[in-house]
């Protein structure tokens, strides 16, 4: 297991625990009573622990190594997945996945940022930061929905689209701008759940739907704390502060009103039970396509620009400004 700095009291009693369970393995002596009450005293930390975490704290969850991540759900989800490569234009962008799955027998596109389970993976899969082709591969799989009336879901994990010079000389500006006016306008339901990190418009480039998400330990926001605590302060030792101010957690932004509703994760997180994790998901994907379906297509695109329209606060001035 792998514990994040403000889980140390945790790993404190797991090592416990797991000397106790030596010793009784050595001795065969009955240590049934302590084991109980030492797993016992664990559930209660953990449970004090993650029911007063600050921002930073919940990033640092939403990054943990041990997370599931886009094509682990889709195994545990689906009965059947068939995944679909390439833009047509350049090549097959291993940061996005997509493609086909039976969602207990509704047919779905899945489409999601995957980061990778070991180093090796992570430099593969380009530590889930997608290039132009990944937002024109992602672009094609909905459309081709839209052609045969499939929903839409989308899983976004990402730190951001990949900032190379590559990526810009192939259009990564232009590719998400454009699944954004296409994405607004699809007359499939589309479902969007942040399952980990949700960072600036590597996010957004598959974030715009009619029901969004987040799960409850992940983040959401136009820049990272420690980048904006790089531009505000010239040092990456005040990131704590910068997501506190940022207001990026899940509970933010269902009170800002920008997602529709928390996912809730299981004690400690999603690592901590993947497949509890991945039956709550599944749960709530099939509710929102189900719900979504029923809607006539042209009332349900009209409800997801007037979404999106009214996100935000603004005045109006009530005097002219003199020149």
């Amino acid at each position: 297991m792998v514990f994040l700095d403000f889980e140390q009291p945790l790993e404190n009693l797991y090592e416990q625990l797991e000397k106790i369970k030596q010793v009784g393995a050595e001795g065969e002596v009955d240590v049934s009573t302590m084991i109980k009450e030492l797993e016992t005293r664990i559930k209660n930390k953990r449970k004090e622990i993650y029911s007063n975490l600050n921002g930073w704290q919940k990033v640092q969850i939403s990054r943990h190594p041990e997370r599931p991540y886009t094509l682990y759900y889709i195994n545990q989800m689906c009965r059947k997945f068939v995944e679909l490569h390439g833009d047509r234009c350049v090549k097959d962008d291993k940061a996005i996945v997509g493609g086909l799955a039976n969602l207990d027998g509704k047919t779905v596109m899945i489409i999601g940022h995957q980061k990778g389970v070991n180093t090796k993976m992570r430099q593969y899969r380009n530590f889930g930061m997608a290039n132009p082709e990944g937002y024109r591969k992602a672009l094609r799989l909905m459309k081709m929905a839209e052609r045969f009336k499939i929903p839409v879901v989308t899983l976004i994990d990402t730190p951001g689209a990949f900032p190379g010079l590559e990526a810009e000389e192939r259009g990564q500006a232009e590719a998400i701008a454009r699944n954004l006016f296409e994405m607004a306008q699809l007359r499939v339901p589309i479902v969007c759940v942040v399952i980990g990190e949700g960072a600036s418009g590597g996010a957004l480039g598959i974030g715009v739907g009619d029901r969004v998400y987040m799960l409850e330990y992940t983040w959401y926001s136009v820049i990272s704390p420690e980048s904006c605590s790089s531009i505000l302060w010239h040092s990456w030792d005040y990131k704590e502060q910068a997501a506190e101010a940022l207001k990026l957690t899940a509970d933010d932004m269902l009170q800002f009103g920008l997602i529709d509703g928390i996912v809730k994760e299981p004690a400690g997180g999603a690592h901590s039970n993947s497949e509890e994790m991945a039956k709550l998901l599944k749960r709530q994907l099939k509710k929102a396509v189900t719900e979504l379906q029923d809607m006539d297509p042209e009332e349900r695109i009209r409800q997801r620009i007037n979404k999106y329209a009214e996100m935000g606060v603004y005045e109006v001035a009530s005097e002219t400004l003199g020149t």
